[in-house]
Parts: structure tokens; sequence; C-alpha cells
């Protein structure tokens, strides 16, 4: 992999490569060029998980004919596909060095931080929301029981924006969650539970199931299992899955063409 990064870099096959070093014993992003090359020396691939394709669109955003190499998990490469297809990254402009990340104890370098979930506290099993069910471990519960288990964990949040932040596919330039009108400024906890259902609708199609809003929450809510669940509908409305494809665009729903009909606004009644 090292000669790989190395002899990317000489011939200018890219400008720069993201991966790791280890900075005082701890795993942490580094940008390796080709003006040190005995730098790629201390690359490692160990079990660090870092949203290192946003850090390349902010780069790309800056210089949009930059060539990047990065070190590319599974959960990287679908939410590099996502990028692809929203234009927050061109796909000539990438190149990947795959980590092999399976799901299994049985595969070397199987590290993934979902391998071995943390059993949940008592309380959270009582009137939480355990990270390690499924959505429909979630649906066989009565509707009541449902939604106060979600609001108890909503409350819990302290609007660090944590959750949106490492996302590798938050990239809106203006955020719906920093609007005073949807997210009122200034208070703790946010207006439970709008904070969140504004983003689980904005993670609808787009969500890449890396579990990295999960892990940077203070207050461990299962935001993991909230978009899981809007995008299970995403794929049995419109059958998207998500970061599956580059070249699967979320609007081929709408077909090649799109054709809407003015139709007569209809009188309403309020006396009835």
């Amino acid at each position: 992999m090292k000669a790989k990064v190395k002899r990317w870099l000489e011939t200018g096959v890219v400008d720069l490569f993201l991966g790791y070093k280890m900075v005082m014993g701890h795993p942490l992003p580094c940008s390796f060029t080709k003006d040190d090359l005995e730098a790629v020396e201390d690359l490692v691939d160990g079990p660090a998980r870092y949203s290192l394709e946003k850090v390349a669109t902010h780069i790309a955003a800056i210089d949009p004919e930059i060539k990047i190499g990065m070190l590319a998990r599974d959960c990287n490469q679908r939410a590099l596909n996502v990028l692809y297809i929203w234009n927050q990254l061109n796909p000539d402009q990438i190149r990947a060095v795959n980590v092999n990340c399976c799901p299994s104890n049985l595969k070397p370098h199987g590290d993934c931080s979902y391998l071995e979930p943390e059993k949940p506290a008592p309380l959270k099993q009582k009137a939480g929301v355990d990270n390690t069910w499924c959505p429909g471990d979630l649906e066989q519960m009565d509707p009541p029981d449902r939604l106060s288990r979600w609001m108890n964990e909503f409350q819990k949040c302290i609007k660090c924006y944590g959750c949106r932040n490492i996302c590798p596919v938050c990239f809106c330039k203006e955020c719906s969650l920093e609007h005073g009108d949807l997210v009122s400024k200034g208070s703790l906890p946010p207006e439970v539970p709008i904070f969140h259902l504004v983003r689980a609708v904005h993670m609808a199609g787009r969500c890449i199931d890396c579990g990295l809003c999960e892990d940077a929450c203070p207050v461990d809510i299962p935001l993991r299992l909230l978009y899981r669940k809007v995008n299970e509908i995403v794929k049995t409305v419109f059958d998207y899955e998500t970061g599956f494809a580059a070249d699967q665009s979320p609007f081929s729903v709408l077909g090649e063409t799109v054709t809407l009909e003015p139709k007569p606004m209809r009188t309403v009644n309020l006396a009835n």
C-alpha cells in the first residue's frame, strides 16, 4: 500500500493522499504529498474511522482540479458514490486504495466499530432505544411505547452538531438545522423532536450507514438506526439503494423527463 501511494505521488497520479498516521499513539487523518515522500512510511490503515471523503470535498471546493487519493473502507466508497452523484466530487479526480472492512471477525482487518457493539445500559433497555436493534424490532412495539422511547432519546440531545459535522454526505452550504424558524437558537435541548426529524428527512436516500454520527454523539442517541429506517422507506418506495453505485441518481425515479400539468385550485368551505 505504501509503495502504491508513493508511486501515485511521484508520478502525479494524485497531488495528495488522505490517510492516517500515528500521533501520540492515536491514528489521525493526515495529508501526504510529493514534497515529503518519506512521511508515507508513517501511513497506517488501522481501526481509525474518520470522514476522509468530507475532507476531500472541502479541498476540492477550493481547488476543483486537484487530484486526491485516499484510503477507502466500504462505507467511504459508498460515501464517494453519493458525493459523485450529487456533484460534490469528480470521480475522475479521485483515486482510492480500498481497505478491507468486511463485517466479520473471521476475516483480517474486519475491524469496524460495529462488529462488537456495546451492550446497552439497563435504563436504555427499559425506556430508550437499543442501538443494536434493527427497524423491524421497533416496528413490533406498540406505537405509544415506540414514540416514548424515541422521545426519551431525543431529549438527551445537547445540539452539539457532531452528527452533522462528521457526516460525509452533509454538504449543504446553508444548513436547515441552523435556521431559526426550524430550530430555535439558544435553547437546550432543541425542541423535541424537530432537530432530529429535520436531519432524518435530509438523510433519506443519502445516508451511507457508516455510523460516524452515532460514534460522534456524546449522549449515545441511536442515530444510525433512525437513518436506516428512512433509507428503508426510500428503498421500498423508490427502489433506490444509497451509495451502491456512482451512476444511480436519486432522481432516476422521475424518469427522463418530468411533465407537470397545472391543476385548478379547489375551494374549501371552512364553515364545514
